[in-house]
């Protein structure tokens, strides 16, 4: 399996987030100290594909990987984080969601990044994935939709960047088999779910486990996590309790 792996998920940077991402948002200074824990802790940051291609035998990877995440594409992951981690000489995977940059503002109207600030986090050396063109629940669509959703955004961010976008995020961490495939068929070689959990080299390619960074996440959550330590590796796909929620939320909807 090798060693478990932290890979951390943010969303918003902000002390005036919107109701609609306030209970997944870090404020500055938190995010300020939880970089100066990453450089402190002896671990290297990579990229998601960098992470994938060590785990697949592809590429090489230090003794010690983390992987920066960010999801949705906000305005704060350039003019925030982005010189925090400028600072620090730290690389990040952002995914951002399409329409929310074609559009500027997320459905809480938090101001979203635009393509030239996409463009300048990938000049540099940031990777840019895929976070799906309207943000939806993707294990909740017809095969269809949730196939456009998944197909549209990899065009509209390569045709933006220039360039092959590799890796993909599943909006709030939902995916079945079919969502799964339908992102190997897009031609995506790696994908993060959420699973609050380490990942490791065996876990699943295009549902790679990751650490959700909270409003209630502390430093002491992140110094742990960072030790290795506070969370469990990440189990098979799939579990009784996925497939129950699952069921759950389709009921609800």
């Amino acid at each position: 399996m090798g060693s478990p792996v932290p890979v951390l998920l943010y969303h918003a940077v902000t002390d005036r987030p919107s109701g609609w991402i306030a209970d997944y948002t870090v404020r500055p200074d938190d995010f300020a100290r939880h970089v100066e824990l990453i450089a402190e802790s002896g671990r290297t940051p990579v990229t998601l594909s960098a992470l994938r291609a060590g785990f697949g035998g592809t590429g090489s990877l230090p003794e010690r990987p983390v992987v920066i995440t960010f999801d949705d594409g906000f305005a704060d992951t350039v003019e925030v984080a982005g010189h925090v981690l400028a600072r620090h000489g730290i690389v990040s995977t952002v995914y951002v969601t399409s329409d929310f940059v074609a559009s500027g503002r997320s459905p809480g109207n938090d101001r979203m990044m635009s393509w030239d600030q996409v463009r300048g986090l990938a000049a540099d050396g940031h990777e840019i994935g895929a976070h799906s063109h309207t943000h939806p629940q993707l294990d909740m669509l017809p095969a269809a939709t949730s196939r456009d959703e998944i197909f549209r955004s990899k065009r509209l961010i390569e045709d933006a960047l220039g360039g092959e976008v590799r890796s993909f995020a599943y909006p709030h961490g939902y995916h079945t088999a079919r969502v799964r495939a339908q992102v190997a068929a897009a031609g995506f070689d790696s994908a993060c779910a959420v699973r609050n959990a380490f990942t490791a080299a065996d876990d699943h390619p295009l549902a790679l486990a990751r650490l959700m960074l909270t409003a209630r996440t502390t430093a002491a959550d992140v110094e742990a996590w960072l030790a290795g330590t506070s969370a469990p590796t990440a189990p098979a796909l799939d579990p009784v309790r996925t497939k129950v929620y699952r069921a759950w939320r389709r009921f609800r909807s």
